[in-house]
């Protein structure tokens, strides 16, 4: 999954950006509220961390800017601001959440895994055919036993099994893992879905990651 912290301590981010890689999300960051806006409207994040306080243009107007056209991107609110009404005004503008500052980084990614959960998904693990990815401790398993994944294949894992059988390019791998301003190349990605492969085949799966030759890649079961 794929983060946007906006926030204007560089101190601060620095922290979240540590939490979150930690955590195997991936990160991008702006220090104003303008950005802000430019980067949650590329469509391109699972979530959004953003501060109230920032220039050029505050987090609530970023907020209601956001949810006036239609945008549903998922959104806690990291504030200083701790008065009851800072935070019924932030969540009757649209925020799914409201975080105080100081923080506990447990809560902040237990409250991230709740925001950013899909409509039909009831708990944080993901199952296509015998193989199950816990999007909590990175695990894949299946009755043959379990694998902990490094970051970058639990990312390319995680996105294939929340798109069972529709194909994703190379490129929006990279854009969604590595970031808009990454100059991986495409030979990077063959690598790391070869890896994934080895795995789910020592996990006895019934599952594989199809290549469409100039296209992209997929998740089906056998």
């Amino acid at each position: 999954m794929r983060i946007l912290i906006c926030e204007d301590e560089k101190q601060l981010a620095n922290i979240l950006v540590a939490i979150l890689q930690h955590s195997n999300y991936s990160v991008d960051v702006v220090n104003d509220g303008v950005s802000a806006l430019e980067y949650i409207k590329s469509d391109n994040y699972d979530g959004v961390i953003l501060d109230i306080m920032m220039p050029k243009l505050d987090g609530i107007s970023v907020l209601k800017q956001v949810r006036a056209s239609g945008n549903k991107i998922p959104i806690i609110i990291l504030s200083a601001k701790s008065q009851l009404n800072d935070k019924i005004q932030g969540l009757d503008y649209g925020a799914n959440d409201y975080l105080t500052k100081p923080f506990e980084a447990g809560e902040l990614l237990a409250r991230i895994r709740v925001m950013t959960r899909k409509e039909n998904q009831s708990s944080a693990v993901l199952t296509i055919g015998n193989i199950t990815l816990n999007l909590t401790n990175f695990e894949i398993s299946s009755s043959a036993g379990n694998l902990t994944l490094p970051n970058k294949e639990f990312q390319i894992l995680e996105m294939l099994m929340r798109n069972k059988g529709q194909i994703l390019s190379a490129e929006k791998f990279a854009e969604r893992i590595w970031g808009y301003e990454s100059d991986v190349d495409i030979s990077t990605i063959w690598v790391y879905i070869s890896n994934i492969r080895k795995k789910l085949a020592s996990l006895d799966a019934n599952v594989n990651i199809k290549a469409i030759r100039n296209i992209g890649y997929k998740m089906e079961e056998n």
